[in-house]
């Protein structure tokens, strides 16, 4: 049975320079990838029907796996709902992500919700990888640099 993810953290920034985070190529090519993990973002089409492809590649081995889907629901620094699904035949089905912002007294809560999630993937895997992942969307986003 796939599992689902769910998440929470509170981020000190505006909910939307998290939301903006999650659709530029760039940004999302900075944070996503767990540490030990680089990614290239080959298509990033930002709207509602758009599709999103890219590819992690380990460090240390060099290997690579490529996913990617589409945008269902973009509601600006509120909400994002997209698929996933991994071109590896070995890891099958399709993933819907869906991250929630909300503004509060110290920043923005987030809320990530990921349902799906191949059975051969084990659930504490991805639990740490979107550590990661959301400790480095935190220092992406909550530094201020006014120049």
């Amino acid at each position: 049975m796939p599992s689902t993810i769910r998440l929470h953290r509170v981020i000190a920034t505006k909910p939307g320079k998290l939301y903006r985070a999650f659709l530029e190529p760039d940004a999302v090519a900075s944070w996503l990838p767990p540490y030990g993990f680089l990614c290239t973002v080959h298509e990033l089409d930002a709207k509602v029907g758009g599709r999103h492809r890219m590819s992690f590649r380990n460090f240390t081995t060099g290997e690579s796996h490529a996913f990617g889907g589409t945008y269902l629901e973009l509601v600006p620094g509120e909400r994002l709902v997209y698929t996933d699904g991994f071109d590896d035949p070995n890891l099958p089905g399709e993933m819907k992500v869906t991250v929630s912002l909300k503004a509060v007294s110290v920043g923005t809560e987030v809320n990530i919700e990921q349902q799906g999630v191949p059975d051969i993937i084990p659930a504490e895997a991805c639990y740490l990888g979107w550590q990661d992942s959301l400790d480095k969307l935190a220092k992406l986003v909550v530094p201020e640099i006014e120049q």
